[in-house]
């Protein structure tokens, strides 16, 4: 594959023309709201599309739906580009499409908690139900996958909820000396 595979002069020179054509559209000199040039739409595509391909995210298996985001953020921040504080579109993009990718791989971890945590608590269940219909308890094989899985998830919940805690106590303190 080829290093440079999107030409940033290009992509600055085809979203300088865009915004100038939304300008225009904006001042009222054009009748109808100006589309994504081909080459900035196939740019982005190339951008999100090698972007998962990056050693931090190339073995996760929902790669497709964070190339999707990633193309969804770009497209929906094309208007926020400004050609006249930046001359670098290249970046601009890849950052969207990183913080996408890096969206994606926090609601994926989340939902495979929801699902262990729901996995274990049917396990509970199912015991509470034999102990009261049956008397006696049937030990289940608890799946330490599903243990790790939920007890790292709730271990960086607790860190991130001590560090809010910290710093609101922080600011506290810091409003409490002001005050003085």
């Amino acid at each position: 594959m080829a290093k440079n595979y999107v030409n940033n002069k290009d992509l600055y020179e085809a979203m300088c023309k865009y915004h100038a054509s939304v300008k225009k559209f904006e001042a009222g000199e054009l009748n109808s709201k100006p589309i994504i040039p081909n080459y900035v739409g196939e740019a982005i595509m190339l951008i999100c599309s090698r972007l998962a391909y990056k050693y931090n995210f190339i073995n996760y298996t929902f790669k497709d739906e964070m190339v999707s985001d990633g193309i969804e953020n770009c497209i929906m921040a094309i208007n926020s580009f400004n050609p006249e504080k930046s001359n670098n579109p290249f970046a601009y993009f890849t950052q969207i499409a990183y913080n996408a990718f890096v969206r994606r791989i926090l609601k994926e971890k989340k939902q495979t908690y929801i699902k262990h945590k729901n996995f274990e608590y049917m396990f509970c269940l199912d015991e509470m139900d034999s102990i009261f219909h049956d008397g006696h308890t049937v030990q289940q094989n608890v799946n330490e996958y599903s243990q790790d899985i939920i007890s790292s998830f709730e271990e960086k919940k607790l860190i991130k909820s001590a560090q809010k805690k910290k710093k609101k106590i922080g600011l506290e303190i810091f409003e409490e000396n002001d005050e003085k």
